[in-house]
């Protein structure tokens, strides 16, 4: 079960230089209602176990659950909405993404993120690449989505030494 640290996403623009190896912060919440599954894989992944429940009974989960696409469409929608107006990301350079357990009507999801390694970028001294681990958990503290990624984020002075 994962238990991350209390601290918040900062309510401040956040540079590369704010960014700490190291510490998780919690980013925001979402709860996910029947109808928004059913209407999300409606148009997206229209699959019987993400739109009929009486399918969904006979699928591996045993009930109505979220795609994986629309999974981690919250957790951006999350990061979006802390992250509007105060972040410096520039860029998505990359990203591995895991969904150990499924996402079921009504769960509150909760996602947060640990930076794991940062360097300036050689090649654009304007940014640096930051490479985190973003966990997003039902109310009960289960993984629903894992997302190991790396991207480009403003640097406050590209010109400072980060030795």
């Amino acid at each position: 079960m994962f238990r991350p640290l209390p601290a918040r996403y900062p309510p401040c623009m956040r540079y590369f230089e704010d960014i700490e190896v190291g510490r998780t912060l919690e980013i925001g919440s979402h709860v996910v209602s029947k109808e928004e599954i059913v209407r999300f894989a409606s148009e997206w992944d229209p699959q019987p176990f993400h739109i009929d429940e009486a399918a969904a009974k006979d699928s591996v989960f045993g009930e109505l659950t979220a795609s994986s696409c629309h999974t981690y469409s919250i957790s951006s929608l999350i990061f979006s909405r802390a992250a509007a107006l105060k972040s410096k990301t520039a860029a998505m350079l990359g990203m591995k993404v895991n969904f150990p357990a499924p996402v079921r009507p009504d769960d509150e999801l909760t996602m947060f993120e640990t930076c794991l390694d940062k360097r300036p970028s050689r090649s654009r001294p304007r940014y640096g690449i930051v490479k985190s681990r973003a966990t997003m958990v039902n109310r009960a503290g289960q993984e629903v989505m894992v997302l190991q990624s790396s991207f480009m984020v403003e640097r406050r002075d590209p010109t400072a030494s980060t030795d």
